[in-house]
């Protein structure tokens, strides 16, 4: 499997002074880790996209820091901006390769179910990341949950269900549902679940459904 690599420079640039560097491209970042000392930097806009783009955000990193030394590193965080969503500023955590690390984990629903290409159901997903500990080496970038298995409304795909490494642990129920495939409802099924709502609304508290005025009386009567 191809490396993910990504230069980065130090940064001396703090507060508003960094808005210089946005401009130019770059991205303020900091980098951390267990007995570290935090280190400011700076990475390129352009190379932290293709980086995402091409490997997500669940992958060890090997950082070139000023050319002078390699780091392995995770993408702890990335905070965009509201409007154009760029990236404002990058959090890493330096890992230690001979230490099991935690890490969420996204799940990519592969495969095609015949519940909801032949019977027109509809694919529930329950679970859409998983934590997994492991070491940084055999950190996957995500997890495939072939969906193909579904085939009527009964069956369901839970973690045991998933394929990954021995070398990987889950901190999670095994028999947890990761996905389903549902019958979608008919009108009348519609129908009915609206009315049940408005029922149980006027059985709230302080809730009253008000009735039409009956004929002949004074709806300005106080």
């Amino acid at each position: 499997m191809e490396k993910a690599t990504l230069e980065a420079k130090a940064r001396v640039e703090r507060g508003r002074k960094v808005n210089k560097g946005r401009k130019e491209g770059m991205v303020p970042a900091v980098v951390y880790g267990n007995k570290i000392d935090s280190v400011s930097l700076w990475v390129k806009e352009i190379d932290m996209k293709r980086l995402v783009k091409k490997y997500g955000e669940s992958v060890i990193v090997e950082m070139n820091l000023d050319d002078k030394e390699k780091r392995n590193v995770l993408i702890q965080d990335i905070q965009k901006g509201p409007v154009r969503g760029q990236y404002v500023h990058v959090d890493f955590f330096q890992v230690r390769m001979d230490e099991k690390i935690e890490n969420e984990v996204e799940l990519v629903f592969v495969g095609e179910s015949k519940a909801v290409k032949e019977l027109g159901g509809i694919l529930v997903k329950n679970i859409d990341k998983l934590t997994v500990k492991c070491l940084p080496a055999d950190l996957p970038s995500h997890i495939d949950v072939d969906i193909s298995m579904i085939n009527d409304f009964e069956t369901h795909i839970t973690v045991k269900d998933i394929k990954i490494s021995r070398n990987i642990e889950l901190g999670i129920d095994p028999e947890t549902v990761i996905a389903l495939v549902a019958p979608q409802r008919s009108e009348e099924e519609l129908a009915q679940l609206e009315e049940k709502v408005e029922a149980d609304v006027t059985k709230i508290e302080g809730v009253v459904k008000e009735e039409p005025a009956s004929e002949g009386e004074d709806k300005n009567k106080k």
